[in-house]
């Protein structure tokens, strides 16, 4: 029985799309025989400091060589030293979830130095593993990653999917679940949402209000500006295994991130047979079917209202996305078949 190690940044049981992936692959890598152990390591990430290079230096010290470890991309693209050092000895393997480079609301020297750093980290991994065919071709263009070095696994679903009946409430509901970080695009929701007063709806969003303050005070102030403290509410994140109520309880999933890795929310949406409302940023434009939502440009607060009050007001456009999400969702991945991917994965460079 093989025993692969995890290495993620910080606390493992963080309730965002990037940790949850995480959290589920190994889970099911697990429970088909292949164990895998998660370590959360210390330290700030991805602007490295001493307290993280401590801490990756000691989890990949104590590996035997030749052995098999995971990296997430938040901690393998920060420290390229340590990463050099010990891929001579290790089969380091990299999840990039999305470049860190590619993250909203960051300056611009800040990103060449993250791009500089990812990039030279990745040449020493022994094989990349990334959630989207989008990223892939990120990696492949800028960051100088053969094709061959690299494989899809996309996130799967809890099955059988948890479908609802979507009889449409008298005040319709509309769902937001994002971190309150920049990149997820909160205040375009707000003016977009500000220009719907005329309509009925209300809006409960979802996600952690921890990570950014100064994000999450923008949102709060347009939310106030706009006199929309009645209808929109902040909740704060949730644990997953309370979120399929909420998908259950709301009529329309929206999403207005800049950038996504993947967007593993709208495949969460689809598997309650909820209509999308999203952007094109990053991997998005792949991750929703076009008969099951709609992408708009990113940070366009009226294309974004204008696709908000069409499927608050017809219902039969409303209907007809609604039926193209339960299509959807009969054809997504398990975690299961998501876990025997990734493992088929390691097995395969363990062989070569």
């Amino acid at each position: 029985m093989k025993s692969t190690v995890f290495l993620v940044a910080g606390d493992p049981e963080q309730y965002t799309g990037g940790y949850i992936y995480d959290a589920r692959i190994t889970r099911a890598m697990t429970a088909a025989g292949r164990p895998i152990e998660t370590i959360g390591l210390a330290g700030q990430f991805p602007e490295a400091n001493a307290a993280a290079a401590d801490a990756l230096g000691a989890a990949l010290a104590a590996r035997a060589d030749g052995q098999t470890v995971i990296v997430d991309g938040l901690v393998f693209g920060a420290l390229p030293d340590v990463i050099e050092r010990e891929s001579q000895r290790l089969r380091l393997v990299a999840l990039v979830h999305h470049p860190l480079a590619d993250e909203s609301g960051i300056d611009g020297a800040l990103a060449d130095r993250l791009f500089a750093s990812e990039r030279r980290a990745l040449a020493h991994a022994a094989h990349v593993i990334v959630t989207s065919a989008f990223t892939a071709r990120r990696l492949v263009a800028a960051y100088g990653v053969a094709r061959h070095d690299l494989d899809i696994v996309q996130p799967g679903l809890d099955k059988p999917a948890q479908l609802a009946p979507r009889t449409r409430t008298d005040t319709p509901r509309l769902l937001c679940v994002a971190s309150l970080i920049p990149r997820k695009g909160h205040t375009v929701l707000i003016e977009a949402l500000a220009q719907l007063t005329d309509l009925d709806w209300r809006c409960d969003c979802i996600g952690d209000i921890e990570r950014d303050p100064d994000c999450v005070n923008d949102v709060r102030q347009a939310i106030e500006r706009h006199g929309l403290g009645a209808r929109v509410h902040l909740t704060g994140s949730r644990p997953p295994a309370t979120l399929s109520a909420a998908y259950t309880g709301a009529d329309l999933f929206v999403l207005p991130s800049y950038y996504e890795g993947y967007g593993m929310v709208v495949t969460e949406a689809l598997a309650h047979g909820l209509p999308v409302i999203t952007t094109t940023g990053g991997a998005l434009a792949d991750t929703l079917p076009d008969d099951a939502g709609v992408a708009v440009p990113p940070g366009d607060a009226e294309m974004l209202a204008d696709s908000l009050r069409r499927l608050l007001s017809d219902p039969e456009a409303y209907d007809a996305l609604a039926a193209g999400a339960k299509r959807a969702a009969a054809a997504l991945p398990d975690w299961d078949q998501a876990g025997a991917r990734f493992a088929g994965v390691l097995d395969r460079i363990e062989r070569a």
